[in-house]
């Protein structure tokens, strides 16, 4: 059974060979990685660790490693800072500087970049010519609707808009959801299988916004840019990454055509609850709690969060194995190797672990 295969089945509420397996990291576990595996590159070192699931992104989460320069600005003219942590070894980007902060007659110049430009689609092209027989190929189009705005707008004005200046927070949503509508377009006629959209709305225990605002401003957008894919690949998978706790909104997205949420933080929502709730109509990508057992637990302890997800979430189908976000660059590589070890010995159905 081919890796392609295997979420498809998956993803059809049905149980392959064994559960699909990926993994989130952070580029500076992809480069531990790629070191171990003697790979090429961060597909071929996937491939070798038996991933299958390849993902390529545009838009605006291109920006956050695009350059190794303290400071830049990207495509959609943010200025981006790099932040150094753990002796100088790791990294992160924030933003420093939103260009539609201010003046509301900003957004009447302003210009995204293009999204029919044919450079930005070349890994996704190369992805699918090696992989793309073999492979799930994911194409990313995240910040589809709401992080876009508060990115080139900043959040505190952003949400006061969505309350207080509504006609300008849907005539910005609206270009950004433009973008994604046709790079998202673009991603399926290059071959992708599932497109991975969403915007984080959740914190640790509740909604970043009222469900009702969601509805409002959110939900009628995902509706048409989901139809939208579905009218140029019938049988694309639309999975969407949304952080935090958010089962007040999950029968919506159901609602609007997501076929897979992801990252399910078991910290947030309890995947039990949702597989039992949810589980026939939706399937679900992550689950690994990557916010305290995968960074500071043993090998041990990741082994039984491995177990754990895999028991409550792989039966019946409807699972895709995964980090519940990005590895991140302090967490010992016995954690890593301990949770594809663990993969390997656990993810064979019938789940018996």
């Amino acid at each position: 059974m081919t890796s392609k295969e295997r979420v498809q089945i998956a993803l059809a509420h049905r149980e392959p060979d064994r559960v699909p397996l990926d993994l989130w990291i952070t580029p500076e576990i992809e480069a531990s990685l790629i070191r171990e595996t003697g790979s090429r590159d961060v597909y071929e070192m996937r491939v070798q660790l038996g991933h299958d699931c390849l993902m390529s992104f545009v838009g605006i989460v291109s920006s956050f490693y695009m350059s190794d320069e303290e400071q830049y600005v990207c495509p959609w003219g943010i200025t981006w800072q790099q932040v150094r942590y753990a002796g100088g070894k790791a990294k992160y980007t924030e933003i420093v500087s939103h260009p539609l902060a201010g003046d509301d007659s900003k957004l009447d110049s302003f210009s995204p970049p293009d999204p029919d430009e044919p450079e930005q689609y070349r890994e996704v092209e190369d992805l699918v010519a090696r992989y793309g027989n073999t492979h799930c190929i994911v194409g990313g189009v995240l910040g589809s609707v709401f992080e876009t705005p508060w990115y080139l707008r900043g959040m505190m004005q952003f949400l006061q808009d969505m309350l207080t200046n509504k006609d300008y927070a849907h005539q910005l949503m609206d270009m950004v959801m433009e973008f994604h509508r046709r790079a998202g377009i673009q991603m399926i006629r290059r071959g992708c299988d599932m497109l991975l959209a969403g915007d984080d709305v959740g914190t640790q225990d509740r909604m970043l916004i009222s469900p009702d605002l969601w509805r409002e401003f959110i939900k009628p957008r995902y509706g048409k840019l989901f139809q939208e894919y579905r009218s140029v690949k019938s049988d694309v998978r639309i999975a969407t990454h949304i952080c935090g706790s958010i089962e007040p909104i999950i029968d919506d997205l159901i609602e609007v055509g997501v076929d897979v949420l992801n990252p399910v933080q078991p910290l947030a929502m309890d995947p039990a609850r949702l597989k039992k709730r949810f589980g026939k109509r939706l399937s679900f990508w992550g689950g690994v709690d990557d916010q305290k057992v995968i960074p500071f637990g043993t090998p041990a302890d990741v082994e039984r969060e491995v177990r754990l997800r895999l028991e409550q979430l792989a039966p019946g189908g409807g699972y895709i194995l995964c980090s519940s976000h990005n590895v991140q660059a302090t967490t010992p590589m016995d954690n890593v190797h301990a949770f594809y070890n663990a993969s390997e010995h656990f993810r064979s159905y019938p789940i018996n672990v």
